[in-house]
């Protein structure tokens, strides 16, 4: 449980320098420099864009995932109760539809062809981030439930 603990506690840390990490470079044509993207510039696009949209991605980009994670700390060092597994499951569930809206993205962006994008590092650790915490809560509930019984 340990282990478990202490990369809980790492993605506290992991979280916040995947938002600021560029996911991916986009440009509008060949010849033209590559802008990067991270989930931070993307949130004050929308922000000024399309508020609506913008709200959505802030929760399930930034909320969602660091709830859920700070929730899971709480579970692992016995200051929640074990009943409040479930809603923290539902928060991970989200994080991982933002990975979704972005894969979407980047794929309707190539497929369309006018313009250029590339992923970029922050993508994979912010995906790596959301994975790692679902691997976490899944053995956490495993050794609890192990634990009570």
């Amino acid at each position: 449980m340990q282990a478990l603990r202490v990369a809980n506690l790492a993605l506290l840390v992991l979280y916040p320098i995947a938002w600021f990490a560029p996911l991916m470079r986009a440009g509008l044509l060949p010849l033209f420099g590559l802008s990067e993207i991270s989930v931070m510039t993307g949130l004050q696009s929308l922000w000024a864009s399309d508020i609506f949209l913008a709200l959505v991605v802030t929760v399930f980009a930034l909320f969602a995932p660091y709830l859920k994670t700070m929730g899971l700390a709480l579970l692992q060092f016995g200051l929640l109760s074990p009943r409040l597994s479930k809603p923290l499951e539902v928060l991970g569930k989200l994080a991982m539809a933002d990975i979704f809206l972005i894969a979407l993205s980047i794929t309707l962006t190539k497929g369309i062809g006018v313009g250029r994008i590339e992923v970029a590092w922050g993508l994979y650790l912010f995906t790596f981030c959301i994975l790692a915490s679902m691997l976490i809560s899944w053995k956490t509930q495993q050794l609890m439930f192990r634990t009570a019984n």
